[in-house]
């Protein structure tokens, strides 16, 4: 080997090593079993894999240095077509790969199935009956994480803790849009979802301080949306939760509704108490005073609904309106696309195309209030009333194909 191509390949190496020192080995060398056991299976399903790739790699790579045309010794047999020898060779191999990566990939699955209660703290010891898990309820709010320690009466703000060897239930759910919760080094991720709840159950083994974050894009904030999981021995848990109570306010409705306002950068707050079911309101969307919750519009639809009185329940259920307010200040609300007629949505603008001599608009009334107006009359329609008439209004032009309406 040439003098150039030994710099060249201790270069190359160097670079390699020096992209290689910024990198977070977390997933691989974890603090919790769980994710030890998720980091095992990646390395089994990648050895399981190379058994096939590597020798792929070898074997094309040699072919072509070995039956290169200028290697006039080779051996030419321009007739040869088939090999049974070979046939086995190139299809058995595989298929047994498949088959071990398929059992793995079958058994981890249902082992390390989130919502399956632990049964080991780690490889060499197994959860007893004597032993007591905590609990966490976690809420994922735009852009900030809220925790909840319904057995100690207490909430965190981008923060959260939890005693070695001992194992941990999360409830997770969220305020508006999808996020998914993750600490690298204690599991993997799960997603939190308004108006649902997933489960993640999980233990740390080793204490320290760790990184927690949202793996899924939620708007603006998300990049800092970022929390600290603490493990802790139980002395130091038991500490961490005295100075939650000794330093926190009190989390109420109130609180609650100014804190789930869109934020970023959010620092950490402690909550010395918790109204009671102040978590369960917020996983059933009923938070916000005078809003019907999940758990009682459920039961309306195992009833049967609610008939012609439901439209009572319209302002009950409206749980994210927080453009509705915009256009009356002047800011358009963002729309996908512009209705027929021909303005953007919520614009202060007559519509294009509609004439409803019925029921002029008055200066003084908001466009949605109007709006409100239409509704009502439309859901008011009977077969005994036309539309158009007295309890109703005329579809717009574009609507009807420019076809003129009958009398």
């Amino acid at each position: 080997m040439t003098p150039q191509l030994k710099f060249a390949g201790r270069l190359f190496a160097l670079l390699a090593l020096t992209a290689l020192s910024g990198c977070n080995l977390v997933v691989m060398s974890p603090s919790g079993d769980i994710a030890r056991q998720q980091a095992d299976l990646i390395v089994v399903a990648t050895v399981l894999m190379l058994i096939i790739i590597v020798p792929v790699i070898f074997l094309t790579l040699f072919f072509a240095w070995r039956y290169r045309g200028s290697n006039i010794s080779a051996p030419y047999d321009p007739e040869w077509h088939h090999s049974t020898r070979l046939e086995v060779i190139i299809w058995s191999a595989p298929l047994a790969i498949i088959i071990a990566l398929g059992a793995v990939t079958w058994i981890s699955t249902h082992k390390l199935d989130p919502y399956r209660p632990l049964d080991r703290l780690d490889a060499q010891r197994a959860v007893t009956p004597e032993t007591k898990p905590i609990t966490v309820e976690v809420v994922a709010l735009d852009w900030k994480w809220l925790f909840f320690y319904p057995e100690y009466g207490i909430a965190t703000v981008n923060e959260m803790a939890a005693p070695v060897d001992v194992p941990i239930n999360f409830k997770i759910t969220a305020s508006s849009v999808m996020n998914s919760f993750y600490v690298p080094a204690l599991a993997g991720m799960i997603y939190a979802m308004p108006g649902m709840e997933t489960k993640l159950h999980a233990v740390i083994n080793k204490a320290g301080e760790y990184e927690g974050l949202s793996a899924n894009y939620s708007g603006d904030g998300f990049s800092h949306m970022r929390f600290k999981f603490h493990g802790l021995d139980q002395s130091g848990f038991d500490q961490w939760v005295a100075r939650v109570k000794q330093n926190g306010t009190a989390l109420n409705r109130d609180a609650y509704l100014k804190l789930e306002k869109p934020s970023a950068k959010e620092p950490v707050r402690y909550y010395a108490s918790v109204e009671d079911g102040l978590y369960r309101a917020v996983l059933n969307m009923c938070a916000t005073p005078g809003k019907m919750c999940m758990e009682e519009m459920m039961h309306i639809d195992l009833m049967g609904g609610a008939g012609t009185e439901s439209h009572e329940n319209r302002a009950r259920l409206e749980h994210d309106n927080r453009h509705a307010g915009e256009a009356a200040h002047g800011t358009p609300a963002p729309a996908a696309t512009f209705p027929a007629t021909g303005n953007p949505a919520r614009s202060p603008e007559p519509a294009e195309g509609v004439n409803n001599p019925q029921q002029p608009q008055s200066q003084n009334e908001p466009q949605g209030q109007s709006m409100n107006h239409d509704m009502h009359n439309m859901q008011g329609d009977t077969p005994g009333n036309a539309p158009g008439g007295s309890q109703g209004s005329a579809a717009p032009a574009q609507l009807n194909n420019d076809t003129p309406a009958k009398p």
